[in-house]
């Protein structure tokens, strides 16, 4: 006789989505590498197309619902953006949607292009300030279509009131859809207050080794997920077999790389913000953070990015990449390896970012190491 009980998502994360336990079964699902199917007749819900689905893709999706806690399947996507662009497709046409103003920037960049094309408008905020959140819904007398939300933002690592966000978002009748990419659903799990949608760049931590780009939209509404399935299938941003499993093996060890990364990025956090050649750093850990109580009250975690402002200005932030031997100077984040980038070599990023601001992803190496190749790579700069 079995006994149900609850399941940690650590748990979840190594062992849901797995083929039926019978005799004889592969543990892993297998990887169907075919465009299209046998069919004869009127279509009859059975596969078709791989445009349309297959099954390559229901492992995952099965195991990012259990871990944001949806009872329905997530979403795959060809990337991030994709994801990003079918659920911002929701908001009602011409409608404003309320984004932050150190949002990703592509999704800035899309959001704004909407607006154009839609004839609607996009309402800037400072996401951390709850109450600038709150006016903006109705500012103008237009109240909004959707209210988007990063928390930590990319690449200042605001933290937003989320549940709060989310009242008064659907008190005026406006969705709620959370990039989710940095906390993870081991952090944060935004469904749990209320959130419409959930969104993440699965090419970042839920894959987590800087070789798969993927994308994955969440929900526990019937018609939303309706309506985001219909707009993939007819716009073809769609995950390749291949890359839905590797995104799946990818997250069956999410919890074990999280927990590394999150220590790591903690503990560097709490170093840098001693060193003599570190002019200012930003870690949601840090009790200097702005928001650091609400983080901790909020989240189960502080995450795995943190923000360094060298002594030297951009001259020492350019620099430093020559120095380091295990950071690596790359764009993208959430690998099991230790990378920064300077944000504002991207035109398009917004101008209140500061020019010498490096955005740091912590990996899982030892924290020594990283340590010293960080603080030998910094006196460099300066030798």
């Amino acid at each position: 006789m079995s006994t149900e009980f609850h399941l940690s998502p650590d748990t979840v994360a190594a062992t849901a989505a797995r083929p039926e336990r019978v005799q004889g079964a592969p543990v892993n699902p297998p990887v169907t590498l075919s465009s299209t199917y046998v069919s004869m007749g009127a279509p009859d819900g059975s596969m078709l197309y791989a445009r349309w689905d297959t099954e390559s893709w229901h492992p995952a999706e099965r195991l990012i619902a259990r871990l944001e806690s949806s009872p329905l399947p997530a979403l795959l996507h060809a990337s991030g953006m994709a994801a990003v662009a079918n659920a911002l497709h929701l908001a009602p046409a011409g409608s404003p949607v309320v984004v932050p103003r150190h949002a990703y920037h592509a999704s800035l960049l899309l959001a704004r292009d909407r607006a154009r094309r839609e004839g609607g408008e996009v309402r800037e905020v400072d996401i951390a300030d709850t109450e600038a959140v709150v006016e903006a819904l109705t500012s103008e007398g237009a109240e909004a279509g959707m209210v988007w939300i990063e928390s930590p933002t990319n690449p200042m690592l605001e933290i937003a009131d989320v549940p709060a966000i989310v009242e008064a978002a659907h008190a005026v009748g406006a969705l709620v859809g959370v990039d989710n990419t940095f906390a993870t659903p081991l952090g944060q799990r935004p469904l749990e207050w209320g959130a419409d949608i959930v969104v993440h760049s699965a090419t970042k931590y839920l894959s987590g080794h800087s070789d798969v780009v993927l994308g994955a939209v969440v929900t526990s509404r019937e018609d939303l997920r309706e309506a985001l399935r219909e707009e993939r299938t007819e716009s073809g941003g769609v995950a390749g077999p291949f890359e839905a499993w590797l995104l799946l093996r990818g997250m069956r060890t999410l919890a074990l790389r999280m927990e590394r990364i999150w220590a790591n990025a903690a503990e560097l956090a709490a170093r840098l913000a001693a060193h003599p050649l570190v002019a200012e750093v930003c870690h949601p850990s840090l009790p200097s953070h702005a928001q650091h109580e609400r983080a901790a009250r909020l989240m189960d975690c502080f995450g795995g990015v943190a923000t360094v402002r060298p002594v030297g200005g951009v001259a020492a932030a350019e620099d430093l990449g020559r120095h380091t031997r295990i950071w690596l100077p790359a764009t993208s984040l959430g690998g099991v390896e230790s990378s920064f980038e300077r944000r504002r070599r991207f035109p398009s990023e917004a101008p209140t970012v500061p020019e010498d601001l490096l955005r740091m992803s912590v990996g899982i190496e030892d924290v020594e190491d990283l340590w010293r190749d960080l603080d030998a790579a910094l006196r460099a700069v300066h030798a």
